[in-house]
């Protein structure tokens, strides 16, 4: 499969369940190896990632969850946990993190990029996240990204012991596709695209 096909199979499946025959072993590796050979500005190396499977996967929305309740109102509460109930259908999450260390020293050794190192971080995560994303699904499974930031971070840091100094970015649920992806419609080319000769 071509990479452009790769990317173009890669959707947001909100429908994922836990029918999974993909060993957990090739799941974590699959994750681990999207993330390791994702680039990042100076060789960084800034992105971290949680994997979760189980009863951990469980305990991260369950924490979502309890957050989201304390701030969304009673009577509209039905479709956000709705919501987070089809996450925790899932077989597992990734949570993607930067690593605020790296970051901090590339700004004090290279103090001429010094304010652009924040923005090159989130795109390193931005790459590792659609990297692992795209490896995910060419092994089968579905996807969503989510973003949860910062409500739960500070409990998640504890739950999971997370060092002091990984910043959550995002959270990519995955499981087994329980119903495809809707029909995907895109913007014309002339509002996105410019080329000169």
């Amino acid at each position: 499969m071509s990479f452009l096909t790769q990317i173009k199979e890669r959707r947001t499946i909100y429908a994922i369940g836990r029918n999974v025959s993909l060993d957990k072993t090739k799941i974590e590796e699959t994750i681990k190896e999207a993330v390791k050979l994702s680039p990042s500005a100076f060789n960084s190396q800034s992105s971290r990632a949680v994997i979760l499977f189980g009863d951990s996967h469980v305990k991260f929305w369950t924490i979502v969850l309890e957050a989201l309740r304390k701030m969304v109102p009673a009577e509209a509460f039905d479709d956000t946990n709705a919501k987070i109930n089809s996450f925790i259908a899932g077989y597992g999450t990734v949570l993607f993190y930067e690593d605020q260390n790296v970051v901090k020293e590339l700004q004090e050794q290279f103090a001429l990029y010094a304010d652009n190192f924040p923005v090159w971080s989130e795109h390193s995560t931005g790459i590792a996240q659609f990297a692992t994303w795209t490896a995910l699904a060419e092994e089968g499974l579905g996807a969503s990204l989510q973003h949860y930031n910062p409500i739960v971070d500070a409990e998640v840091a504890e739950t999971f012991y997370v060092p002091e100094g990984w910043k959550l970015r995002a959270q990519l649920v995955f499981g087994s596709v329980e119903a495809p992806a809707g029909e995907k419609t895109f913007i014309d080319n002339a509002a996105r695209f410019k080329t000169f000769n």
